[in-house]
């Protein structure tokens, strides 16, 4: 996992949109690698910033999600589960930065 951050935190209402995207995984996880790849093609065009945590770090995830990984969220909401292709991601990316709430 590439980096160690609260997934479910929103940065300050600053106006500005989302821009991390969060992949809860765990290390060899063929899936969660499949999801990756998906996620580091989208990302940029929506200038986000793919983070990785290990569900096995953070007690809430692990009861939500253990058997549930990946998981991409955005701001704490779901954005995908287990597979997705890039156009399904491209769609629900745009559905949820142009409504953030």
């Amino acid at each position: 996992m590439r980096s160690h951050c609260d997934p479910r935190s929103r940065p300050a209402d600053t106006g500005e949109p989302l821009r991390r995207l969060v992949l809860v995984g765990k290390p060899d996880c063929g899936l969660c690698d499949e999801l990756r790849e998906v996620a580091e093609s989208v990302a940029p065009a929506f200038q986000l910033h793919l983070e990785e945590v290990d569900v096995r770090d953070h007690p809430d995830l692990e009861l939500h999600y253990l058997f549930e990984i990946p998981v991409l969220l955005l701001g704490g909401r779901e954005v995908a589960r287990h597979r997705t292709t890039r156009e399904e991601l491209r769609s629900r990316l745009t559905q949820l930065l142009a409504d953030p709430t």
